[in-house]
């Protein structure tokens, strides 16, 4: 009798993970550091701040943000692709990371397909074309016209060479006809002050930096890079209404370095689930941010990018663009 309920109790006793429970405690059991591959300050940190807040309550420890920028967000990718797969760094990927990266760049120091593991997109957007209050143009028609009077005196700026900011403006210029400078900057968030002043004068920004922006007045939002106009705002023109066939859209989510344990990746994608879940995610999302929320989950992952890599491939085209 005795034999049989050791037996009984073994078959019912949890597996074993290294690094996972049991002898180390559940993941997790200690701060988790997150990854942004940009600049403070613009919508990649205000979306990493916001699901780190949640996946602090969820799990009950610690998300902490950390912003590594530069070389078009190659920095912070290649920084999560080579941690350590137990689970205590993950980060943000991106349209930059996982599509327009792998094109601009003949030689990659990571690979997305096989070196991060994508856990779950967390967000889909438009990008948000922005002018400096003084320029005398309130819409798309009137910029292009501005623009095609006087070419190469005006100016956009983005986040870096090669990031989708970049090529939403490349794309613009070869859609619309129209010659303007490029200007890049190391991330979006130190553009603002120059917009606002007029030492740019216009840039294609992600909504969750941008909207905020517009919506006080300090800048002015001519149109959105998405076919259809935003729900979160409607009054906002499609650039597609003035220039047809223009779309440049964009998308975050959650990875982890490749041979993070499973029993960790399963616990982090319901955990990102219940998180977008919440009603302070919901809220500020479509209210505040502009952004469309998609299934979350690896599930379908690899099709989606397939997609995003074509739809992207024109604008990369258009730039001319090589960043080796």
């Amino acid at each position: 009798m005795k034999r049989r309920s050791l037996l009984v109790a073994a078959l019912a006793a949890p597996s074993i993970v290294p690094g996972v429970a049991l002898g180390q405690g559940a993941w997790p059991n200690k701060t988790v550091k997150f990854i942004c591959p940009f600049a403070a300050g613009g919508g990649t940190d205000t979306v990493s701040r916001l699901m780190c807040d949640q996946l602090s309550k969820t799990l009950g420890q610690t998300f902490v943000v950390e912003n590594k920028g530069g070389a078009g967000g190659n920095i912070g990718t290649v920084e999560l692709a080579r941690a350590a797969p137990d689970g205590y760094t993950i980060g943000l990927i991106s349209v930059a990371s996982h599509t327009l990266n792998p094109m601009l760049y003949s030689r990659l120091p990571y690979n997305p397909d096989k070196d991060i593991v994508a856990v779950s997109r967390v967000a889909l957007l438009a990008n948000l074309l922005g002018v400096t209050p003084s320029l005398p143009a309130n819409n798309v028609a009137e910029l292009i016209a501005l623009c095609k009077k006087e070419p190469g005196k005006y100016s956009f700026a983005s986040s870096g060479p090669g990031t989708s900011l970049h090529l939403s403006g490349e794309l613009f210029k070869k859609m619309a006809g129209v010659d303007i400078i490029h200007v890049p900057y190391k991330g979006a968030g130190p553009v603002y002050s120059d917009l606002m002043a007029g030492i740019v004068n216009m840039m294609f920004a992600n909504m969750p930096s941008m909207l905020p922006q517009v919506r006080a007045g300090k800048l002015k939002g001519l149109g959105v890079t998405s076919a259809q106009r935003s729900k979160a705002a409607p009054d906002i023109p499609a650039i597609a209404e003035t220039v047809p066939g223009y779309v440049a859209t964009s998308w975050y989510g959650i990875g982890a370095p490749a041979g993070t344990p499973e029993p960790i990746l399963a616990r982090l994608e319901t955990a990102i689930a219940e998180a977008l879940k919440s009603a302070e995610i919901q809220k500020r999302w479509s209210n505040d941010l502009g952004l469309d929320m998609p299934p979350p989950g690896r599930a379908g992952f690899d099709r989606f990018l397939a997609e995003d890599r074509k739809l992207w491939e024109p604008a990369v085209k258009a730039s001319g663009v090589k960043l080796d």
